[in-house]
């Protein structure tokens, strides 16, 4: 039977239960095991795809077109399992699914309530991601014990043991020990009191995962152990990481986890071997080459709405072995002080996707500083677009071209609503989603670096080139890389004589792994790499001069 391990999250929220499952995700398949990713979301939104960056960060997007929580974004980078809509549900999700089988007549007229139809429903999306072609399946409960809202997730987890049996079932709980300058000591007490908050629904945990600034001492683990009823070894440290995030799990394996659920689970698994991984943190601490590449964008100040960017970013520059310092501008900001003063010295400039119009001339200037300068660019979704916009009006000499999104009066739209959506009036889910096949150029910049001649890629986006005008681009040195297999949607273009000037309508960053950097973005971290060795090169000689 399939084992399931459940995570859940108590005293603060952000405490990292995302990575951390991810990491026991990898673990696990690192031992030969296969393994299912899955977040269920507390929040009634039926799916993050309408909410603000501002408030949940980025919205990830699967092959199959669901727009997800950033979480399943750590699922796909650390581990290999495919993920699809069956991966990520939210309370809306759940509530809508149960009131639709209401209207329907499916439970012959009886009451419906929380317990038993919400709680059957949030059961049945579990055991759906069961199966013979799985051993484990990984669940992360959002939220944080006590909230109001994760009661129905919380109880149907209870529930999920006495239905599959609890020898098939972990209960693991990430908790946080703070430590308190002024007594300068860690306290146990937070811990104590979110674990009695799960014994009290009727869930014990198994493992508790604690995550704390300073190490925990065997006396710490001791008062943890005795208070929360579990064994000692069941108490794992869970220490800040001031490097990088892929220290978590050899931080896991070095307090023996994956062993112990291997141990509790009776799991046929085979002896752990994390080279690669090892492999992977030797190269990102011993970089040959120091670089810098400003990302500008909408919600820059804003880490997570960019979250797969940035560790797309990191993987390139594993990859090659550079030291990588992001620079994040907003792109109002550059309105206002100008590209010069902002983005001089960098030496890759990365433009990302967003909605609306605000902070777009600050790409549009951003974009033309990369191409008249000769600096690395690297165009994503309305990245893309807003190359474009920049290379109609500097170089086509289409005077106030932009995109009919943000100017719908504009005499020259390069950039217009795909004919699919003209009719489409509701939000969410309704944009040009999910695995897109492109055709590539062999003999462009993309098409080298992908070394093949079609690809598929992750689009979210309504808007795209304006095909009318094509022919004037082309006429005037703009290539067009990609397209897709009809030749009907430009999907990458590039400035052939500038040493990397690609943008694409689809987010490649989605894609992208640490022991697999995506190849645009190795194709440009190598770009800005050739330009930091050059930039030294010639001031070695001056100096010399």
């Amino acid at each position: 039977m399939t084992k399931h391990i459940f995570v859940t999250g108590g005293v603060v929220s952000s405490l990292g239960k995302g990575l951390t499952s991810a990491s026991i995700g990898m673990l696990l398949e690192q031992r030969g095991l296969r393994v299912r990713m899955q977040k269920l979301d507390p929040y009634i939104n039926v799916d993050p795809g309408t909410m603000s960056p501002y408030q949940h960060g980025e919205v990830y997007v699967l092959d199959d077109g669901s727009e997800t929580d950033l979480d399943l974004g750590h699922y796909e980078r650390f581990t290999s399992g495919e993920l699809s809509r069956d991966c990520n549900y939210t309370t809306g999700q759940i509530y809508l699914s149960v009131i639709e089988k209401e209207r329907k007549g499916l439970f012959l007229g009886k009451t419906v309530q929380v317990i038993p139809h919400i709680t059957n429903e949030i059961k049945s999306v579990i055991k759906r991601m069961g199966g013979d072609d799985v051993d484990v399946v990984i669940t992360e409960i959002g939220g944080t014990v006590g909230d109001i809202e994760s009661l129905p997730f919380l109880e149907a987890i209870r529930q999920f043991s006495l239905d599959v049996g609890r020898e098939n079932c972990l209960y693991m709980h990430l908790t946080l020990v703070p430590y308190l300058k002024a007594a300068d000591e860690l306290k146990t007490k937070p811990t104590q009191h979110s674990v009695g908050q799960l014994r009290e629904i009727g869930i014990q945990p198994d493992v508790l995962v604690c995550r704390c600034e300073h190490s925990t001492s065997r006396e710490d683990r001791e008062k943890i152990a005795l208070f929360c009823n579990v064994p000692v070894e069941a108490v794992i440290e869970e220490k800040d990481k001031d490097f990088s995030i892929y220290e978590v799990p050899i931080s896991l394996v070095d307090n023996k986890l994956d062993e112990l659920i291997v141990k509790k689970l009776n799991l046929p698994a085979s002896s752990l071997d994390i080279t690669p991984w090892t492999d992977l943190l030797h190269r990102l601490r011993n970089p040959r080459h120091e670089i810098s590449i400003a990302v500008v964008g909408k919600y820059a100040e804003h880490k997570d709405a960019y979250k797969s960017i940035y560790e797309a970013i990191d993987h390139a520059g594993m990859h090659h072995q550079a030291q990588i310092r992001i620079g994040r501008i907003q792109s109002a900001d550059i309105e206002r002080e100008g590209a010069e003063r902002l983005l001089s010295g960098y030496h890759g400039i990365l433009v990302p996707g967003g909605f609306g119009e605000r902070g777009i001339e600050g790409k549009v200037q951003a974009i033309r500083f990369a191409r008249e300068r000769g600096i690395p660019f690297f165009g994503i979704c309305l990245g893309m677009q807003c190359a474009v916009i920049e290379y109609g009006r500097d170089v086509v000499k289409l005077e106030n071209a932009h995109s009919s999104e943000f100017d719908k009066d504009t005499a020259h739209p390069v950039i217009c609503l795909l004919d699919e959506q003209q009719n489409v009036t509701q939000m969410g889910g309704t944009m040009r989603l999910g695995k897109q096949p492109t055709k590539l150029d062999r003999h462009s910049l993309s098409g080298k670096a992908y070394g093949t001649d079609e690809v598929d890629e992750r689009h979210r986006h309504r808007y795209e080139f304006n095909n009318k005008y094509r022919q004037q681009f082309e006429a005037n040195g703009m290539r067009f890389a990609g397209t897709s297999p009809d030749g009907g949607l430009v999907e990458i273009i590039e400035v052939p004589d500038h040493p990397w000037f690609v943008a694409v309508q689809f987010h490649p960053e989605f894609k992208s792994k640490p022991l697999k950097a995506h190849p645009l973005f190795a194709g440009f971290v190598e770009a800005a790499v050739e330009r930091h060795l050059k930039r030294a090169d010639t001031e070695e000689k001056q100096s010399i001069s």
